[in-house]
């Protein structure tokens, strides 16, 4: 007797566990800043704008597949704080989080180039910066106390993408072509990842 009802509740684990839903994998983009918080500017470029329009190119560069979502902090020209940024991703439990954002430097015009990325002190951190760094012209990599890193429980990269203030990569983040190939690179990334 005592057989058939372990039998009979095995069978029962076995088929009500085929039916519990895998747990979805998610890939959080953070465009920085957004609303009346423009970050850096340069002539009519603004960081906002140039980090939503990547991100959302991110989305939608991964959204015929299955494997994950890619979440956005915003889909807008909105501005959660910091702390409702966090608090979604933690709830979430992504995979990674990737923070988008633009240098800059107080020079009208900077011969500092390129992406810097700053971590968390965690391997999946580590791993994600130096992924990133092997599809980018990385000039650094950067441990960081920013909120973002430090409150975020999933491994973590804010990435600079370039200087607003600098022709070569502005001209480049602010091109339709330039913010597609970014998307692109981001979308291997988190692919290899």
């Amino acid at each position: 007797m005592k057989g058939i009802k372990l039998l009979a509740l095995s069978v029962f684990s076995a088929s009500f566990l085929s039916f519990t839903p895998i747990n979805k994998k998610y890939i959080v983009i953070d465009a920085g800043h957004g609303g009346n918080d423009m970050g850096s500017v340069f002539d009519q470029f603004s960081e906002k704008e140039i980090t939503i329009n990547i991100a959302k190119e991110i989305q939608k560069l991964n959204e015929n597949q299955d494997q994950y979502e890619v979440v956005l902090t915003r889909d807008s020209d909105a501005s959660p704080t910091l702390q409702e940024r966090t608090a979604i991703i933690n709830k979430l439990n992504p995979e990674m989080v990737i923070s988008l954002h633009m240098n800059s430097s107080p020079h009208q015009e900077t011969p500092k180039q390129g992406t810097e990325v700053y971590i968390q002190n965690t391997d999946g951190s580590k791993k994600l910066a130096e992924k990133i760094s092997k599809k980018f012209n990385v000039a650094k990599i950067e441990e960081r106390n920013l909120h973002m890193l430090r409150e975020t429980k999933a491994p973590a990269v804010l990435v600079e993408l370039g200087f607003i203030n600098n022709t070569k990569d502005r001209e480049y983040v602010t091109s339709e072509n330039g913010q597609k190939e970014i998307a692109q690179k981001f979308t291997e990334i988190i692919r290899e990842y």
